[in-house]
């Protein structure tokens, strides 16, 4: 049986992509399974009493290292922010290539913690400061200080000792631009290096608050327990900042969810599955409930999302347990047209992502196709004709051609960059000034503008010419030449509507970076914990590649 891909018009829509969860092909996932044979090691840790000063972490493997360089400061109560235009952080770190030299060190004592305001050296990868969360950090501190545990209730409903509020990467800074690196084959994936930094980073706030606790009390100090540990990430808070990259990056983007796509193809093409493959998968569905029923929100919105995610998953549970067969031709492919039929798009996408913890022989593969050499594809077609722009136009954007633009509220909405915060923001075109700085960010109108200029054109027109009175409309333009050959490049929906749910663009990307669960604060910004669950450094070598459901 041969199942077609799913309708870009139908995935790439908002609302759907918002729905998206973590998976076997998410970034941190596929980090910890790339490296697990790579040697660990803490190289430096040189905190005085209260916990500040400087440790270094690294992976390596053959010739190569990677150093995490943390650096722990004194800050006031007031100086800590996560705005992402603070100053001061409680730890900064830099992902070093190779072993820091002393120099190097000192180097990066004076840089590292000014973040954008200091300046790296292409012998540095990654960029990232972190807070931490003051009531939970001193709660596990005082209570392994006495000898005893921390409040395991306190501890889930916050879920980290420390939050990052930035990782940066790829030049920024003075950081190593991508092409010194790019090559290299242990971090061909997407984000490795900031998924190693952010990973080691949880690491040494395990040590840092053990080393804080033991100095405070040496006879009676233990360590916070590993169990506690494992169940412990790297809190993070993410606002719009992230949204443009999602429509600033359309063959990354596609390979993202073609890769997801494709997985879920070949899935429900499978004629036979073998029972230890279903029983996996039921009790993926099973475990992962907990997850679900622990995922702590005050977001109206979050809740009556996870409030019809809870009620679908269980009653797919019932469905899968009580009524389904697996050893029926093609399971996974009724599976989800069942779904589909029945249930709300997050338990939709929440259960894909579960189809593929059996089939690692065919997510593995996928994993390797995630990256994207942009600047092959950045050149327009200047050959091509007019005729030919209005074709793949009609094809590729057939549900946006079919918006009214004139319409207030399918205009409402502007993207702008902030001069206090320097990073995107969003406005109300009709109460708010500023639309004449307006980002080049709303895709489906430009490309309903390009439309309507282009069927005003001659279609043997070359598009070189076209371009010369269309200049600002390049940025289309080119797009569209890429849809034709990548298929799940864009939204297809419109970025500056009335009814925009921003958070959907931010829970995209961060389902594939291996968020486990959203916490809304608006529909601009949200919480989220990173590697909540995950092995520890130590147990790399051999952990259960299902640690999400069963942790």
């Amino acid at each position: 049986m041969n199942v077609n891909l799913r309708d870009p018009n139908k995935v790439m829509k908002l609302s759907r992509l918002g729905s998206f969860h973590q998976s076997r092909l998410s970034f941190l996932r596929s980090f910890l399974s790339e490296f697990k044979d790579w040697e660990y090691k803490r190289d430096l840790f040189d905190l005085d009493k209260h916990g500040y000063g400087t440790a270094v972490y690294s992976f390596t493997k053959k010739d190569r290292v990677y150093s995490l360089v943390c650096f722990a400061n004194q800050i006031s109560d007031t100086e800590r922010s996560d705005r992402v235009i603070a100053t001061k952080w409680d730890a900064a770190f830099t992902l070093h290539d190779g072993i820091p030299l002393k120099k190097d060190i000192e180097r990066l004592r004076n840089e590292v913690p000014k973040q954008e305001v200091g300046r790296l050296s292409y012998k540095e990868l990654t960029l990232s400061r972190a807070n931490k969360s003051v009531r939970i950090f001193d709660h596990v501190v005082e209570n392994l200080s006495k000898g005893f545990q921390p409040d395991l209730d306190l501890l889930e409903k916050v879920g980290y000792l420390y939050r990052t509020t930035a990782v940066y990467g790829s030049g920024k800074f003075g950081l190593a631009d991508r092409f010194r690196i790019k090559n290299r084959e242990e971090i061909n994936g997407p984000f490795r290096l900031e998924m190693m930094l952010v990973y080691l980073v949880r690491q040494f706030t395990f040590d840092q608050v053990n080393h804080v606790a033991k100095k405070r009390n040496p006879k009676t100090a233990v360590n916070l327990d590993p169990k506690i540990c494992k169940n412990l990430g790297i809190g993070n808070s993410t606002g719009l900042g992230m949204a443009p990259f999602i429509v600033n990056h359309p063959t990354l983007l596609n390979n993202w969810i073609y890769s997801r796509e494709t997985a879920l193809k070949k899935i429900r093409e499978l004629e036979i599955v073998e029972i230890k493959d279903s029983n996996l998968f039921k009790d993926c569905v099973r475990n992962s409930v907990k997850n679900i029923t622990s995922w702590n929100t005050d977001s109206e919105f979050q809740i009556k999302k996870i409030k019809f995610l809870l009620h679908d998953v269980r009653k797919f549970l019932d469905f899968v347990e009580n009524e389904f067969d697996f050893k029926k031709s093609y399971p996974f492919n009724t599976l989800y047209l069942w779904l589909e039929k029945e249930t709300c798009e997050e338990c939709v996408e929440y259960i894909v992502s579960i189809m593929m913890e059996p089939f690692g022989e065919i997510v593995q593969p996928l994993i390797k196709e995630m990256s994207s050499d942009e600047e092959k594809y950045f050149n327009i077609p200047t050959d091509r004709s007019v005729g030919d722009l209005v074709a793949i136009l009609k094809k590729k954007y057939s549900n946006i051609l079919s918006i009214d633009f004139d319409k207030k509220e399918n205009h409402k909405k502007f993207w702008f960059i902030s001069k206090n915060k320097e990073e995107p923001r969003l406005a109300d075109r009709f109460e708010e000034q500023g639309s004449d700085l307006e980002q080049p960010l709303a895709i489906a109108r430009d490309i309903k503008k390009l439309y309507e200029r282009a069927l005003s054109s001659k279609e043997s027109e070359k598009i070189d010419k076209f371009l010369i009175d269309n200049s600002d409309l390049r940025h289309v333009v080119r797009r569209a030449f890429i849809i034709e050959k990548f298929p799940y490049s864009e939204i297809q929906d419109n970025t500056i509507s009335e009814n925009l749910v921003p958070i959907d663009m931010l829970r995209l990307k961060l389902s594939f970076f291996g968020a486990l669960k959203f916490d809304p604060r608006s529909d601009k910004w949200l919480r989220i914990c990173m590697f909540q669950g995950a092995p520890l450094p130590k147990e790399l070598k051999n952990f259960d590649e299902q640690w999400v459901y069963n942790s």
